[in-house]
């Protein structure tokens, strides 16, 4: 049976039944056919930079009858962070880590490497923290600035 994309749903309260006044599910029931939901772990998909990444070990609810998968929030949190952290394998990309230090020791601000880039205030951060991943472009401009001296006094040249 193929599993539905997951829903970021919690467990932890009752849910009114679509259609049935005064009928209460129970916390683990499908919010789609309302049958009682099954602790698993599996394979996931997760979208990164528009690319469906899959996560191999994920603890979820799913629903045997219709399919439904229920992520909690630390399940939820957890995918995404593997699904991240795979695509910047996969693509060899600089690490979160990677990034600050860069930043840090040219002792530039998150928005003042975001400016130099020509990227919204917030990018860098959400690269920083994991929320986000660089583009391949955006990781090898990262890595000029790294690598290459003179190509950040180059880019508060032309850039800024």
């Amino acid at each position: 049976m193929r599993k539905k994309t997951p829903s970021a749903r919690g467990k932890s309260t009752a849910k009114p039944v679509a259609g049935r006044p005064g009928r209460v599910l129970p916390a683990d029931s499908c919010p789609s056919c309302g049958s009682m939901m099954q602790e698993h772990r599996g394979r996931l998909c997760y979208p990164v930079n528009g690319e469906e990444i899959a996560v191999l070990d994920v603890s979820h609810l799913w629903c045997a009858k219709c399919g439904e998968v229920v992520l909690r929030r630390d399940e939820s949190r957890h995918l995404r962070e593997q699904a991240v952290a795979v695509y910047r394998r996969k693509y060899r990309l600089l690490s979160a880590d990677e990034i600050r230090s860069l930043r840090e020791r040219h002792g530039l601000t998150q928005g003042s490497l975001a400016a130099l880039l020509r990227l919204g205030g917030n990018s860098i951060s959400r690269w920083e923290s994991g929320r986000n991943v660089q583009t391949a472009a955006m990781d090898v401009l990262l890595r000029l600035i790294r690598d290459l001296p003179g190509s950040l006094d180059y880019l508060r040249t032309h850039a800024a």
